[in-house]
């Protein structure tokens, strides 16, 4: 990848953007442009056939000043240390956004995990929980599912845990199986918040959510059900979906109840449809009032964003728009609502889920709904009103509102050295 157009190159051109409109305290800007914390491992797993390969592991803490270090941990071929550090970034503006009481970290493996076997998979996890042991616990960073993770992943990683401790201690991942602390509700929960701030923001914007076409990139957990909730509660005409090889159109509307009974785990879509095969990258470009990019970082840069124009774009994935596409995305009409805003509803439940593990307590799916709609509504209506006030599109409102909470903190605490 082209280091200009790096995750994490991206990560501090949005944060110097925010710093100069908000004129952030230049010691304060330079600490958040460094993580705190960077651990990079050699995860040796013996595999299947009695060879032992060794895979590169990482995880990095951005900022913990609001509270213990938050994020996923991903099983991807494509992670390095640039996108590791940016999605921590981006995780501890998004805490910061919805009001919740974390720092932002993030975690991977540099790993097929389609590739690997159960086994292999399992002892890849607790290798790597092993490596980065000593910077996990609850009152200190708390990992979740990502990309190519699940919540089998969190499971296997709070027992390697846990068995180090002598002790089950739950609230060390979240995304976990119900039956050993997990949350009602969470597997939905992005996908859900995604669809909550879809519709606040349309409501604004005056956009009538009953028959609009949606187009959306990426069908695993995120974009799944976000075409779920806004078929089935909003009456939405999903045109597109796609996995990684590309995906299906239909102007008419796609039957996603469909897509999704005969979708892979991960998110594969079936091979064989009734409606037009199309590229990730078609997908971007088709006519639509909402475009919802959820898969990768990077699918929307300078290069395709003149090509790109539906009404309302909405950042389910990590970095999907690059910095040099905004201003061109904002000359075309198109309202952005930031992934720091839009895909929140994730780390809203895991926060849910850990506050319920440590009270040992568990609500009902209705309760877990509830509170994210609260969260979620409120979030929305405070990034509109700054950007109401200040004269600024929704990506920067959110970075006002998220990187002013972590300031105020930092200098709440005030600084040691």
């Amino acid at each position: 990848m082209d280091t200009k157009h790096s995750a994490w190159s991206n990560a501090l051109e949005q944060l110097q953007i925010v710093a100069d409109k908000i004129s952030l305290d230049p010691g304060v800007l330079a600490r958040l442009k460094t993580p705190k914390r960077t651990l990079e491992v050699a995860v040796p797993v013996v595999m299947d056939d009695g060879s032992t390969r060794v895979f590169q592991g990482f995880r990095v803490q951005h900022n913990i000043d609001r509270g213990p270090a938050k994020g996923g941990v991903r099983f991807a071929p494509t992670v390095d240390s640039d996108e590791v550090k940016a999605l921590a970034m981006w995780m501890t503006w998004k805490c910061a956004v919805v009001s919740i009481p974390f720092g932002g970290a993030k975690g991977g493996v540099a790993v097929d995990p389609k590739i690997l076997s159960l086994g292999e998979l399992e002892r890849l996890t607790r290798r790597f929980t092993s490596e980065i042991l000593p910077i996990l616990g609850p009152e200190k960073d708390v990992p979740a599912p990502d990309m190519g993770t699940n919540a089998q992943t969190m499971a296997w990683m709070m027992d390697a845990f846990s068995q180090n401790v002598g002790y089950a201690v739950p609230g060390v991942v979240t995304g976990k199986p119900l039956s050993i602390g997990g949350s009602a509700g969470r597997e939905e929960a992005t996908g859900r918040g995604v669809a909550i701030v879809t519709r606040e923001i349309a409501r604004r914007m005056g956009l009538t959510l009953s028959g609009a076409s949606v187009a959306i990139q990426g069908f695993g957990n995120v974009g799944k059900n976000a075409a779920l909730i806004l078929a089935r509660e909003f009456n939405c005409r999903i045109v597109a979906v796609s996995d990684a090889n590309g995906g299906w159109y239909d102007p008419r509307g796609l039957d996603v109840e469909i897509l999704a009974r005969n979708s892979a785990a991960g998110g594969a879509l079936p091979s064989d449809f009734p409606a037009e095969r199309l590229t990730n990258a078609e997908l971007l470009e088709l006519p639509c009032d909402i475009l919802i990019p959820a898969a990768l970082e990077n699918q929307i840069s300078a290069q395709n964003a003149p090509r790109i124009k539906p009404k309302l774009l909405i950042e389910a994935a990590n970095g999907p728009t690059s910095p040099d596409a905004d201003p061109i995305l904002r000359a075309n009409g198109v309202t952005v609502v930031p992934d720091i805003l839009a895909n929140a509803g994730g780390v809203t439940v895991s926060y849910f889920e850990w506050v319920q593990g440590r009270d040992e307590y568990f609500w009902s799916i209705d309760e877990v709904a509830q509170r994210l709609e609260r969260i979620m509504v409120n979030a929305t209506n405070e990034v509109w009103a700054i950007a109401q006030r200040e004269n600024v599109d929704l990506r920067l409102a959110a970075y006002i509102s998220g990187v002013g909470r972590v300031s105020e903190a930092m200098h709440a605490r005030g600084h040691w050295g």
